[in-house]
């Protein structure tokens, strides 16, 4: 019974296909505003930093952590930063350019910075994110399209 391997990986911010339309993170919430035409709602000015993971990345940095001898936490993320006003430009200039920006107050607890240390995956399991988030987001704003398509037909 003492001799059970762990493997623990510390996910940082992934999107991508299949994500679900409510589930409250930033890139789907600003591709389901524009898609749906609504205000693109930013926290104060958007200045804070995220880091994105295309899915495809994450499951293979998940695969290599199940395959190697590493047993020490890992953080799976990208370490490429944006701001979130960068963020909501990107997916406007893809779907709707015109389309305004709101602010609300910076929510209490939402951070300034997120950034993953990616340093043991690339070590030990010789992992780094190969998707770029401007090429992760033409799939992900597909895939949002083809989900919001399919509940307006199913609410219809």
């Amino acid at each position: 019974m003492n001799d059970v391997e762990v493997r623990v990986a510390r996910i940082f911010n992934t999107c991508g296909l299949r994500m679900f339309v409510d589930e409250g993170r930033v890139v789907g919430d600003f591709n389901v505003q524009v898609l749906r035409g609504q205000l693109l709602t930013l926290y104060v000015d958007g200045s804070q930093t995220r880091s994105f993971c295309f899915v495809s990345d994450l499951i293979e940095g998940l695969i290599r952590l199940l395959d190697r001898d590493h047993t020490g936490p890992v953080n799976l993320g990208n370490p490429s930063e944006f701001t979130i006003c960068a963020l909501a430009d990107l997916v406007r200039e893809r779907i709707n350019p015109q389309l305004p920006l709101i602010e609300h107050p910076l929510p209490q607890d939402d951070p300034l910075q997120r950034r993953p240390s990616i340093d043991l995956a690339m070590q030990p399991l010789d992992w780094r994110p190969t998707v770029s988030l401007e090429q992760g987001l033409a799939p992900t704003i597909d895939s949002f399209r083809k989900v919001l398509a399919l509940e307006e037909s199913v609410g219809a």
